[in-house]
């Protein structure tokens, strides 16, 4: 209907330009400009809607579509000076999304009542932990009914040196800490556990960028970073 309306105003001002009747050429450009505030004034209100519905990535591309296609009408200059609070909050939103999917949450029978709880992220670059290149690192919290709670890293190559003990440098969000770790002596999987687990957990629940500086056996220290600002506690809520 709008765009019907629209195109009849276009015509009308076509029309009065080629007999040039200044009086229908003057209706025929009002009714064209009303028609294009009408056209704004939807466009307005979609994006008035979406920021109810808090749905900022909506909202955004409704605001930028209204500055780009009606940049003079009265709706877009109402709309402009919101426009940059709703940028942040749509990338803000879109950021949370994409750290909540860095992790992966696993939830498995044990037993015939036991279901083992896991927690698990990549490291945001690979790394080099035994000089054939780099690989993924991965941190996993675990709850299992037998065995219990614990945080551990896992390699794809290489080896952790700690099969005695070691200390480990964890650093969150610049402040750093010192853990205890220990690598099982089992060829099952290369892993090492951080044993404070109830320490690491805290870390990374509170933290948004999360590092271990562990050592290797052939490579000496590596450090693996973690994205862990998008960690969601209840899927493991025993630990909290």
């Amino acid at each position: 209907m709008k765009t019907a309306s629209l195109a009849i105003a276009t015509v009308l001002l076509l029309a009065a330009c080629k007999g040039e009747d200044p009086q229908v050429a003057a209706q025929a450009a009002a009714a064209q400009a009303a028609a294009k505030e009408q056209a704004a004034e939807a466009m307005a209100k979609q994006f008035d809607d979406a920021v109810v519905a808090q749905n900022w990535t909506l909202a955004k591309a409704h605001g930028e579509i209204l500055q780009i296609e009606h940049p003079t009408s009265a709706a877009a200059e109402r709309v402009k000076p919101k426009l940059d609070e709703i940028k942040a909050k749509a990338e803000e939103a879109q950021q949370t999304v994409r750290l909540a999917s860095l992790w992966a949450y696993g939830d498995e029978p044990v037993g015939k009542d036991g279901h083992q709880l896991s927690a698990a992220i990549y490291s945001q670059e690979p790394v080099d932990t035994d000089g054939s290149g780099a690989h993924p690192v991965r941190l996993i919290f675990r709850d299992h009914p037998e065995w219990g709670r614990s945080s551990y890293l896992v390699l794809e190559a290489g080896d952790f040196d700690c099969y005695k003990g070691c200390k480990l440098k964890v650093t969150v969000d610049g402040k750093v800490h010192t853990l205890p770790g220990s690598r099982p002596k089992t060829d099952d999987a290369i892993a090492m556990f951080v044993e404070d687990w109830k320490g690491l957990w805290k870390l990374a629940k509170g933290g948004k960028q999360l590092s271990i500086e562990f050592p290797t056996k052939t490579v000496g220290k590596r450090t693996a970073e973690f994205e862990v600002g998008g960690l969601d506690p209840s899927k493991l809520p025993k630990w909290n």
